[in-house]
């Protein structure tokens, strides 16, 4: 289970960054915006790397006494639109139900998403995220699987 973090801690996972690296994200520096690099073997990884780095950058805070389920059905035209909207319904859910997820269990059939979410009630975010933008927006295929760098509105 993940634990999400304030946004001026580093996520450091267990493997390294540079080799071998299953999965991960980690903050760039981008003027005005935020940035993220995110990688994991797979695309249901890469989603579920983006949406906890994403909760992270905006310093989210869950109260895990209680813990709620929900989920989530979505299409796309490609895996870049796929990311963009998994992202979007999930700052969606924070905004109109003050709710945030550590624990995803996704399916990909296609451009299509099923995805049961874990997760609880924010207690506190750092700093609103308003948008998940396409700036430069481009799922890479490496040698550990795939990357991507996220550009996010705040």
């Amino acid at each position: 289970m993940y634990h999400l973090v304030d946004h001026h801690a580093r996520y450091k996972p267990t493997f390294s960054y540079m080799s071998h690296k299953p999965a991960g994200f980690r903050e760039h520096e981008h003027t005005a915006d935020w940035e993220l690099e995110v990688w994991a073997p797979d695309l249901a990884g890469l989603l579920e790397q983006a949406a906890l780095g994403m909760y992270t950058l905006a310093g989210v805070r869950l109260d895990l006494s209680s813990r709620q389920q929900h989920q989530i059905q979505l299409t796309a035209y490609d895996a870049e639109s796929l990311l963009v909207a998994f992202l979007q319904e999930l700052l969606f859910l924070s905004e109109t139900q003050g709710l945030a997820f550590d624990h995803f269990e996704i399916e990909l059939h296609n451009q299509a998403l099923e995805a049961r979410l874990s997760g609880s009630a924010i207690t506190s975010i750092h700093k609103e995220i308003k948008a998940v933008t396409y700036h430069n927006l481009k799922i890479t295929q490496s040698e550990e699987g795939l990357e991507v760098r996220i550009v996010f509105d705040v």
